[in-house]
């Protein structure tokens, strides 16, 4: 715990899992009081029918040394987001960190099947979650934190914005929900940027997330043995590696000079100095590029 941001306080939204979990704990891991959020409680699940909850989330984050609040909120409805960013403002009187990291899209994509050929309403559902999410927390959430200046919103995505300009990722639903998270970061960085408060883009690279690791039929402490299906996952990182990335950006006092910018977990580790849970620091983004689109052999020299 290196106390960097004790007195804050930060909103994870989307923490119930994954990058969301990771960012949350090392927030709490700085000091920060973090309302962690998500659908799945340990009484109720989600759609996705997994077991991890938000209550967990919360017990991490205080083991961490911070301070862990679990609140059950649907970001798609409204009123239970503006209930919980008035709950915030009842028991702290302020927002520091924004971190909209809501998602849940993962079993509705339908990855070989064209525009025309996708469910309609499930891909519909995708960019609900994708989008409509970010933007109903965003509404209800920024006038509390722009009620002190140094505020900082983190708009999670998958993938750089130059990335995602020039490769189609997969999916259309998929392509759209990412790229317009890239937009919504921008714009928000124009309306926040001369009210004091900074709004940036930020993506993790390959996340060794739960689902992830599954996928792959590993664990976190046995995934290497996925590199013999899948070479290119040495690349991988950890969730607490965009974590770290999160509190370096909300310790930092000068984070308005990012203000606006597409930024990654690699990218952000070479400039603040910060590594994965086994010391390294992973640039994914630049791996990708230079060498698994490239059709490269895998080979993480000088990117890890």
């Amino acid at each position: 715990m290196n106390e960097s941001l004790n007195g804050k306080i930060a909103l994870v939204a989307g923490a119930t899992r994954g990058a969301g979990r990771g960012i949350a704990v090392e927030l709490g891991g700085a000091g920060a009081t973090v309302y962690v959020t998500g659908r799945s409680t340990a009484g109720q699940r989600s759609e996705m029918d997994r077991d991890e909850t938000i209550e967990e989330t919360a017990e991490l984050v205080t083991a961490a040394g911070g301070t862990g609040i679990p609140v059950q909120v649907d970001h798609l409805e409204s009123d239970q987001v503006k209930a919980l960013v008035e709950r915030i403002e009842a028991d702290q009187g302020r927002l520091d960190v924004l971190v909209s990291n809501i998602w849940g899209g993962e079993l509705l994509f339908s990855w070989d099947a064209t525009l025309w050929e996708h469910d309609l309403d499930k891909g519909l559902r995708i960019l609900r979650l994708a989008v409509d999410t970010h933007i109903i927390t965003s509404h209800h959430a920024l006038p509390l934190l722009l009620k002190n200046p140094g505020g900082l919103v983190v708009e999670m995505t998958d993938g750089t914005a130059d990335y995602n300009a020039v490769n189609y990722r997969a999916s259309f639903f998929y392509d759209l929900a990412k790229s317009s998270v890239t937009r919504m970061a921008f714009a928000q960085s124009q309306e926040l940027g001369r009210r004091g408060a900074t709004a940036v883009l930020l993506t993790p690279g390959w996340m060794r997330s739960e689902i992830m690791l599954e996928v792959y039929g590993v664990t976190e402490e046995t995934w290497r043995d996925a590199l013999a299906k899948e070479p290119h996952f040495a690349i991988s990182e950890t969730p607490r590696y965009v974590g770290r990335a999160v509190a370096a950006l909300a310790s930092d006092p000068e984070v308005a000079r990012w203000n606006g910018q597409s930024l990654s977990s690699g990218q952000l580790a070479q400039v603040y100095g910060f590594t994965d849970l086994d010391g390294s620091q992973p640039d994914a983004w630049s791996y990708i590029v230079e060498v698994q689109d490239a059709g490269k052999p895998a080979d993480t020299t000088g990117y890890r």
